[in-house]
């Protein structure tokens, strides 16, 4: 069962070079979150945050009743012990065979003997597909088993945190299908908390139960998945979307003058459908998953058309998404937080909903097999 990261007023920097700064969320024990943000928003730095790798300029990173920013490194070796960690790369090591790369974490950590060590990682083995590549090199087997690799390898201390670098990286999208399938089995089997960092947008439509994004040097937005592919704030409907027209430039940021160009071509396309989530593939719903429609239900939003089309009362809705209030309603959901930034943002005009992304003030609200080779 997987455990609450809370993370309260997170700021880096790289000497004059601000990462971000006041970054706070709760990441639901248990469930799937998804952490995006254009190319050099600091995305693995937060990852490494979390872990204890990089210490912060100001800020906590709760795990249970450690901060890990301040404990011991006694305490942290002991915290680090409930992650498991899936490198953009796997991070094997070349001159090891499958097995003895699974095996590594057990060898380096545990006192279990050889028989313990070969069942344990024949399991994961098993739980990845990767049964009879045991004795292959990295450099013998495809982009795809080396990810699956990483991962058995990430499985093997039964880890309550489960981290993802970009797991579809070097991934065509038929594998990163499968991937995505493999990470909700896993979820719906052992309970973990999963973070995963991703700039696959058909992943984080699809395969979390909230969705976060780092933009300017803030966390935007971040909660339930149905809020974020709903929201009219405009640097998440172009990121979510993958449009052209918004805040976010090739830069990153637009200018002034840009944005204004953009403004006169006219109104924006309409959010497309909220796609149905990833189920495990036994067909149960895993027990943290709601039920799709809820958090819009719960906030009287009414989703784009076509979405959840055969799930229930949204189905084939025609009603087209609701702009959100300059407030964002307080909803009540256990075992989760919402936090929206929207700093000093315009109020939305009819005639488009292309405004430029300011910088905001924060405001919260409680919240809320197997690859082929």
């Amino acid at each position: 069962m997987g455990v609450d990261i809370k993370v309260e007023g997170l700021t880096k920097s790289f000497g004059r070079q601000v990462i971000w700064e006041d970054v706070s969320l709760t990441l639901p024990k248990g469930e799937i979150s998804v952490l995006l943000g254009p190319s050099g928003t600091g995305k693995s730095v937060f990852l490494k945050h979390l872990v204890g790798l990089l210490r912060p300029d100001r800020g906590h990173v709760w795990i249970g009743d450690k901060d890990v920013p301040n404990v011991s490194e006694r305490d942290l070796y002991e915290v680090r012990k409930m992650f498991g960690v899936l490198f953009q790369d796997g991070a094997l090591f070349g001159s090891m065979n499958i097995f003895d790369n699974v095996a590594f974490p057990l060898r380096e950590h545990t006192k279990k003997n050889e028989s313990d060590i070969k069942r344990i990682v024949m399991e994961k083995l098993e739980l990845t597909g990767l049964v009879g590549a045991e004795d292959k090199l990295p450099g013998e087997i495809s982009g795809g088993m080396r990810k699956r690799a990483g991962l058995a390898r990430a499985l093997v201390l039964d880890p309550e945190i489960l981290l993802f670098d970009e797991p579809d990286s070097g991934l065509d999208p038929v594998r990163t299908a499968y991937l995505n399938q493999l990470i909700v089995d896993l979820n719906a089997q052992i309970e973990a908390t999963m973070l995963i960092v991703t700039h696959d947008i058909n992943t984080a439509r699809t395969v979390p139960d909230n969705v976060g994004l780092l933009y300017r040097r803030h966390l935007a937005m971040f909660g339930p998945r149905e809020m974020l592919l709903s929201s009219q704030e405009p640097v998440v409907r172009q990121f979510l979307n993958a449009q052209r027209q918004g805040p976010i430039g090739m830069a990153e940021e637009k200018d002034a003058a840009e944005l204004e160009a953009e403004k006169d071509q006219g109104e924006l396309p309409p959010l497309p459908p909220i796609p149905p989530q990833i189920e495990p593939s036994n067909g149960e719903k895993r027990r943290t998953q709601r039920e799709a429609g809820a958090w819009l239900r719960e906030n009287n939003v009414e989703p784009p058309p076509g979405s959840f089309v055969g799930e229930g009362s949204y189905a084939n809705s025609a009603a087209t998404a609701a702009p959100p209030a300059t407030t964002e309603t307080a909803q009540q959901r256990e075992g989760g937080s919402v936090r929206v930034m929207e700093r000093d943002r315009e109020p939305a005009k009819k005639t488009t909903s292309r405004t430029a992304a300011k910088k905001t003030t924060a405001k919260r609200t409680p919240a809320h097999k197997k690859t082929d080779e």
